[in-house]
């Protein structure tokens, strides 16, 4: 992938919150995150709280800049430490919130300078949107946050300081600020990595389960099939490792070109592969039939490989009443049902429909 597609990529992701939160709580992480997000914002009530009357302090003793200030810290503590983790948009509003109420803060400072490099607190939340929200999201702060540089210099130049100062001033902070988005990016390019396949460049197992939930949650049908290619230990032991890899190599092309652009595919295993897409229930074992010819299309080499194909579809037009599965229940009876065709002799097309109150099997043999 060149820089431009890097960058394109980057800036369109949109970032799996939900997905982020239940990787961290999965792993234990959430609630110390929450703990040290909270601590943050019981810091800045503390600070608050000690430069009230001082000559850095806001004007008033102790002043409804400091009240103010003092207030938000404790609240946005107890919010973060007494209630479940905010959902994506709640998280959000909550750090526009104090983005603003940090600029708004830095403004009542009697000491220019001092609230000038006390835009530095920027880059806590920038932080906290760089690891859970998408590239958009941050470039909105990022603006706010260089606004609030410019405008924090020159209040320090028009007050009677000194011009050179506050450029320097400035120029510091547009460095500290301007460096979080370089760091999601870096992040984002690490997490993308982790989530795809090195030899096929698709996406891994877990780069499909990253993605498949946001599939299900835009379109009320979904067909996920399973392909596991057939005796395909036989490739390597006859042809060898490196013809195998460019077997799975030429698989993957194949499968992510004739998926098209709507669906998501994967390598989920050594010959196992997943395409997932929104396909309606009349038209899913078409699809699979299709694809799974491709698998088996004669090619410039002498190796042909055929696949055992597992479907596990849902489409609520057909019964709106019916649950609607989870990611993880599509996956385990697209995974049954390809087994199901590789114990009747592979090359064949199993599918299991959730959708009616009644599961229905079906396999169609190529």
């Amino acid at each position: 992938m060149n820089d431009s597609k890097t960058l394109r990529a980057w800036w369109s992701d949109p970032v799996d919150y939900r997905w982020l939160v239940r990787t961290l709580a999965a792993r234990s992480a959430l609630a110390p995150l929450k703990v040290l997000i909270g601590v943050a914002g019981a810091a800045i009530a503390v600070m608050g709280a000690v430069i009230a009357g001082t000559p850095v302090g806001p004007p008033g003793d102790p002043g409804i800049a400091s009240t103010i200030g003092v207030v938000a810290g404790t609240l946005w503590a107890a919010r973060w430490w007494l209630l479940p983790w905010p959902n994506k948009t709640e998280s959000l509003v909550l750090i526009a919130c104090a983005d603003v109420l940090f600029t708004i803060e830095f403004l009542q400072l009697p000491d220019r300078l001092f609230g000038a490099m006390g835009t530095v607190l920027l880059v806590i939340t920038g932080s906290y949107l760089s690891f859970f929200h998408c590239a958009r999201a941050l470039a909105v702060h990022s603006a706010w946050s260089l606004l609030s540089v410019v405008v924090l210099s020159v209040r320090i130049a028009t007050g009677g300081g000194d011009v050179h100062l506050a450029l320097a001033v400035a120029l510091l902070l547009v460095s500290v600020v301007g460096a979080v988005p370089a760091f999601q990016l870096l992040y984002w390019i690490l997490r993308t990595e982790s989530l795809s396949d090195p030899l096929t460049e698709l996406l891994n197992r877990r780069g499909l389960e990253n993605q498949l939930p946001q599939l299900m949650d835009r379109t009320p049908a979904i067909c996920v099939i399973c392909f596991d290619l057939d005796r395909f230990k036989i490739v390597n032991d006859t042809w060898g490792h490196r013809i195998g890899d460019l077997v799975l190599v030429r698989t993957a092309r194949r499968l992510h070109d004739a998926a098209g652009t709507s669906a998501v595919v994967a390598r989920t295993g050594g010959e196992e592969f997943v395409v997932a897409a929104p396909i309606a229930a009349a038209s899913a074992r078409a699809e699979a039939e299709r694809l799974c010819q491709v698998v088996a299309e004669p090619s410039e080499t002498t190796v042909v490989v055929t696949a055992s194909v597992g479907v596990a579809l849902f489409d609520a037009t057909t019964c709106p009443q019916c649950p609607r599965p989870t990611p993880d229940r599509l996956l385990q009876s697209a995974d049954a049902a390809m087994y199901r065709a590789k114990q009747s002799g592979g090359n064949l097309v199993v599918v299991d429909d959730l959708s009616p109150p009644t599961n229905h099997h079906h396999q169609t043999r190529r």
